[in-house]
């Protein structure tokens, strides 16, 4: 049975295919088992080290439950500026006039090609230097400055995407039916762009809360990332367990995330299909003679 992008397999090629699947599994395996092997071998599976995570209170309210809250408000903050702010530049990028899309252009490409390490690090060094904010806040304020520098220029990128990837018809029927321009966006174009912004946005808004982790890695910021070395020591070097357990709350955070995005994308598009108006037939068949209507009024 053929289809419009590919012909079906062959006898020959579903063979092929199921050889390669199972070389493909059998290297997985030995993989994984050769992992395990190492790991028993260096006593890193060991119950003693893993125990702390599940029978002792301490190894979360002391390091982990904190690091998770600094995690959470780095990427809530961070979150909550750059949103506004990448779509305001998204916008200012689409504007006729060249004195608002050019520096919006400039501000968007010069913040995207920097890493935000770099950023971060920059941020330290300005709040140190030229602000009073105290030492135990520098490195929460850099990790804020270099997320929402960057990401802001990203999520730019995207939101001005979402607005072009809409058929140019809709903005010209709205202009010709005498819409201003900021009226276009606001009320016929950004609407349908969301939906279609969605799934980048929140892929986006995940490598906030992962990127949240160099601020623990290099400017001492106590996240999430920063609590696994004091833990590790406390435990007797369980540094496997304890990363471990802070990748899987990762994972837990971010699947939260795109799951959330995903059942808000679908009510978005199942509430677009249908304004739940209903017509009655008589009104379309007066709305079909309009002439006859107006003349059994008179």
């Amino acid at each position: 049975m053929s289809s419009v992008l590919y012909d079906a397999q062959g006898p020959r090629a579903r063979r092929r295919n199921v050889i390669v699947s199972v070389m493909f599994f059998a290297v997985l395996a030995a993989v994984l088992w050769w992992m395990y092997d190492m790991l028993d071998e260096k006593g890193q599976l060991k119950w003693v080290l893993w125990k702390p995570f599940f029978t002792d209170g301490e190894a979360w309210s002391t390091y982990l439950w904190p690091g998770l809250l600094n995690t959470l408000k780095a990427a809530a903050l961070s979150m909550v500026i750059a949103l506004p702010l990448g779509a305001v530049l998204g916008i200012s990028r689409l504007s006729d006039h060249a004195w608002v899309r050019v520096p919006a252009g400039i501000v968007v490409e010069f913040f995207r090609a920097i890493p935000v390490l770099v950023l971060m690090i920059f941020g330290l060094a300005l709040f140190s230097e030229y602000t009073n904010v105290s030492t135990d806040d520098r490195p929460l304020y850099a990790v804020v400055t270099g997320l929402v520098l960057y990401n802001a220029s990203v999520l730019a990128e995207i939101v001005r995407a979402g607005i072009l990837s809409l058929p140019r018809g809709q903005a010209e029927a709205a202009s010709a039916i005498g819409l201003r321009k900021n009226q276009i966006m606001r009320f016929i174009l950004l609407p349908q762009a969301v939906t279609a912004m969605l799934p980048a946005i929140v892929s986006q808004l995940v490598v906030i809360v992962k990127d949240t982790a160099l601020g623990g890695a290099v400017l001492t910021f106590p996240d999430l990332m920063a609590a696994v070395s004091p833990m590790s020591s406390y435990y007797g070097a369980n540094t496997i367990a304890s990363f471990t357990i802070v990748a899987l709350i990762y994972i837990a955070i971010n699947f939260s995330l795109t799951t959330f995005a995903s059942w808000l994308e679908r009510r978005l598009r199942q509430g677009k299909k249908s304004t739940g108006a209903v017509v009655e037939a008589g009104a379309v068949e007066e709305l079909s003679t309009p002439g006859e209507h107006v003349e059994g009024q008179r």
